[in-house]
Formats: structure tokens, sequence, C-alpha cells
């Protein structure tokens, strides 16, 4: 079959890594890059790196990766969109709520792939979770509780802890739970003299009850990369730095003790850590995005589901800025 023509818009840190996953993925050809400012760290490798999204457009896309900085979303989307290209816009999928509504509505008229970069999604750690609380293996959900925390990195300028970190957790928290936000409070913190917030910490509740709480900064000089889902049987611990999940079964213990009989509490048991399969998430992210543009079915994070993740973040910033629990609506 003819292979896919894709190409990368924005030759940053994140573009540097979707050029390289796109280079050897099965069916796709890289044809082209853009980036205003060319090539400045030396990746095009041969291919043409258009000076204008227009003259990127005129190599003849199928679809493209878009991984500009998150004001540009919108403008670089609804291009795309126009000229008949699918694409991967990597997170958040716009600047706010209105921006994404555009989005979401120019690739539907069109009947293109729309798709987010919520790379967490694929995470093997992350995927493992999900298919053992499908299962059933934690019983009732009681709790999701994420921190992702780190220093400062150099590449983001244009938003804050929420929109470039948060919502990996909000994302991540809907699709593991399988409930959406119903409600959101938050607290956030300006500590290094950035004009956007770089410290966040949040409690939300899904639909289905579930309690939520987010720790996210870029003020802690280790990096975590944590989720835990508390529930009837225990609780599983997602690290998706290693990918490794682990499960902290809850015990019961008999006793003959009258008073501590009587409490219905949890105890210590087993801990079980999985052995799991690791492949790259990017690539499995780019592979399902793939499939979906050839009409396979593939798995993405929909702009539909992109849009759904901005609407929890701007009701976290508004809880933050007005003392408020906001519902997410």
């Amino acid at each position: 079959m003819t292979a896919l023509r894709m190409g990368v818009i924005g030759l940053g840190m994140m573009g540097r890594h979707h050029i390289r996953i796109l280079g050897g993925l099965d069916e796709v050809e890289l044809v082209g890059l853009h980036d205003p400012l060319g090539d400045p760290h030396g990746v095009a490798g041969g291919l043409p790196v258009a000076s204008t999204l227009d003259e990127f457009v005129e190599l003849g896309i199928d679809a493209a990766v878009v991984a500009t900085p998150t004001d540009d979303h919108l403008k670089v989307g609804l291009r795309l969109a126009e000229a008949g290209i699918h694409a991967l816009i990597e997170k958040p999928l716009a600047a706010d709520v209105e921006a994404g509504e555009k989005l979401l509505d120019a690739f539907n008229a069109a009947g293109l792939v729309g798709a987010v970069g919520h790379v967490e999604r694929f995470n093997p750690a992350i995927r493992a979770l999900k298919a053992r609380l499908a299962a059933g293996e934690l019983g009732d959900l009681y709790q999701v509780a994420t921190s992702r925390q780190g220093p400062f990195p150099d590449r983001v300028r244009d938003v804050g802890v929420i929109k470039d970190l948060a919502t990996h957790d909000i994302d991540l928290t809907q699709f593991v739970a399988g409930a959406a936000f119903e409600s959101v409070s938050a607290r956030v913190a300006h500590r290094a003299g950035r004009p956007h917030e770089d410290l966040v910490a949040a409690v939300g509740r899904l639909t289905d009850g579930t309690v939520t709480n987010h720790l996210v900064n870029w003020l802690t000089p280790t990096k975590e990369r944590r989720v835990t889902v508390t529930g009837e049987k225990g609780c599983f611990v997602a690290d998706t730095l290693t990918a490794d999940l682990t499960f902290y079964a809850n015990a019961s213990v008999a006793t003959e003790w009258d008073d501590i009989s009587r409490f219905r509490g949890v105890s210590e048991g087993d801990v079980v850590r999985y052995a799991i399969a690791k492949p790259e998430p990017l690539l499995v992210e780019h592979t399902g995005f793939r499939d979906a543009v050839l009409g396979r079915g593939g798995e993405i994070v929909s702009a539909a589901d992109g849009l759904a993740v901005l609407r929890v973040a701007a009701a976290m910033s508004r809880a933050a800025r007005e003392g408020t629990v906001e519902e997410v609506g």
C-alpha cells in the first residue's frame, strides 16, 4: 500500500521526538517539516523544512503532528483542517475552551481525524492499570491521587502547570476511572518569578463519586510521576517514569478482641509488582494515530477528549482564582 505521508510542525524538544518515531514507523513516510525558525537543532536529515505553513501544506501532507507553542494550536489546526490534513496536536488541545471548540468543530466538519497528544494514556503502567480496574480487580473505586512534580522545563514559555502538566493528570484520571470530572477546587502559587503559576494543588470529584487529588509543580528538584488508585480491595500505584505497576492488597485479619473487631478498617496485605511489556508510549500513540487515519480504528485521544480536559483545566483555574468549588459542566 501507499505509505501515509506525514509531516511535523514545530522542531522543539517534542517535535524532535516525533520526528524520531515517525522516521521508523511502518507505513509512514516522513516527507517534510515546518518551523518558522528553520532547523536550529539540525534534525531535518535532508527533509525539506518549509518556512511557512502554506509551503508545508503544499508538500502533499496526509497527516501532521503539531508540536508548536500552545497559543499557535488554533491557527495551525484550522489551516490543516482547511487543507484536509489529519492532525495529532500536542497537548493541551488549545489555549482555552473556545479555541478547543473551534478546532473540534473544524476537524469534525471536514471528516478528519483530530487527535491530542495526551501521551500518558499510552504509558504501559497506565494501560495495565486501566485493564485491571476494568476487570474489577480493585472493586469499588474510592480515590485517584496523582503527583507530577519536578524541575522547571525550559521548553515551556506560554502556559503554567495547570495547562502544561495537570492536563496529563486530568486526562489519565478520567481515563483510568472511566468517569468525568464533576467538580474541582484548587490553590496555586507563583514562586519562581514566571508569569504563570508554577504550583497547583487540586481536589476533584468524578461523576461516579470518586474523589481525586493532584499535586503538580515545577519547583521540586526531583522528578515524580505517580498515580495511586485506592479502592475496596487495596490500591494500585503506577509510576509512569519507570512504567511500573504495583498492587498493595487489603488483608483480612481475624481478631477475638471485641473492640477491634468492630472497627471495619483495612490492614496491610500482599504486595505485587507486575511484570508488564514496556513499549515506548510515543510509539504506541503514533501507531494508533496512523491506524485511525488509515481507517483501522486505531486508539487515539480525540479532540473531544482534549476539549473535555480543557474544560476541567479552566474550572481548576477559576477555582484557584476565586477560592471556590467549580462545577465542570
